[in-house]
């Protein structure tokens, strides 16, 4: 019997996932839309994204064999105050996604248990690449094809029931699976998202400039947070959450009860004070298995003298 696309939804769920829908391989209109992105400099630093331009245009180009792709969401917001909701200028704020352990690896394990799950199912062999932020695809346009929701004003994959709290990954495939029918945009005429954003990252509704972004400046910049956005990067030491917390769509977004995206007790809600104070030895143990380490010890101590600064604290970190 075929491997069909409704047993494939139902393994997903099973093995953790909370969203999967389902996409031909294709090269969308939507996707053509990064070249002019990075034609305005808007990538900032990141060249990787130059780099894999064309592969990003087409899931093709990636896997010539492809025409499927399995797109699957994961809820990561837990039961804790969002930032905007706390208005504590003394507390160290870290994107939500970050708080547990590190995302890569845990989605990772689960997409290898699904892939391998549809090898023993299909009863034939199928090419297959699986990523979670990982390979050169534009995730979101591959999971607003599939159904997953829309990409709202602030850029982020929007479900109608489950926000944008959502970890993102996808399975390119040789299986001729049914597709799912795309998302539809459902932003109306909120700007809530725009109106929020601490450095006017966003430029226009789902447009964003990484080089004035909180998240790229505290994460994927590598040298000193430039004087004047400097102000908006507030208590903010790794990544920024307000445009979600301010979308209505997640006012009412479920929370996980996943142990894996339960805060660690060292980014659970801290001071930038006693933050700053912990050695680095501890720091590093903290951040080990954690998506922190993106941004590294060294980036973490920038950020977080850049904030005591603008605290007017000691920022000697």
């Amino acid at each position: 019997m075929p491997l069909t696309a409704a047993a494939v939804k139902e393994r997903a769920l099973a093995l953790g996932f909370d969203l999967c829908g389902v996409a031909p391989a294709e090269a969308f209109p939507e996707l053509g839309a990064l070249a002019g992105w990075l034609e305005r400099g808007f990538a900032g630093e990141m060249r990787y994204l130059a780099r894999t331009a064309d592969e990003r245009a087409d899931p093709r180009r990636v896997l010539p064999s492809a025409r499927t792709v399995v797109a699957l969401g994961t809820v990561y917001n837990v039961d804790r105050p969002y930032s905007t909701e706390v208005g504590d200028p003394g507390e160290a704020l870290i994107a939500r996604y970050a708080w547990g352990d590190d995302y890569h690896d845990v989605i990772g394990r689960r997409l290898e248990a699904l892939v391998a799950w549809m090898r023993e199912t299909a009863g034939a062999p199928f090419d297959a690449r699986a990523y979670v932020d990982t390979g050169p695809v534009q995730e979101r346009v591959l999971a607003a094809r599939a159904g997953l929701g829309w990409i709202g004003r602030n850029a982020c994959l929007i479900h109608p029931e489950l926000g944008s709290w959502l970890l993102l990954a996808e399975i390119l495939t040789s299986l001729d699976l049914d597709a799912d029918a795309p998302g539809t945009d459902r932003c109306g005429t909120c700007t809530l998202c725009l109106d929020a954003c601490p450095t006017g990252a966003l430029v226009e509704p789902g447009l964003l400039d990484a080089r004035r972004c909180v998240a790229y400046l505290t994460i994927e910049l590598k040298g000193p947070i430039p004087e004047p956005i400097e102000p908006g990067i507030g208590s903010h030491v790794f990544g920024c959450d307000v445009c979600q917390e301010v979308c209505p769509w997640n006012q009412m977004a479920p929370r996980s009860s996943d142990p894996a995206w339960q805060p660690r007790s060292a980014f659970d809600r801290p001071r930038l004070v006693d933050l700053a104070a912990r050695s680095d030895d501890d720091l590093r143990r903290q951040m080990k298995g954690s998506a922190m380490l993106r941004t590294g010890l060294r980036g973490l101590r920038r950020n977080l003298r850049t904030a005591l600064r603008r605290r007017g604290a000691d920022p000697g970190v």
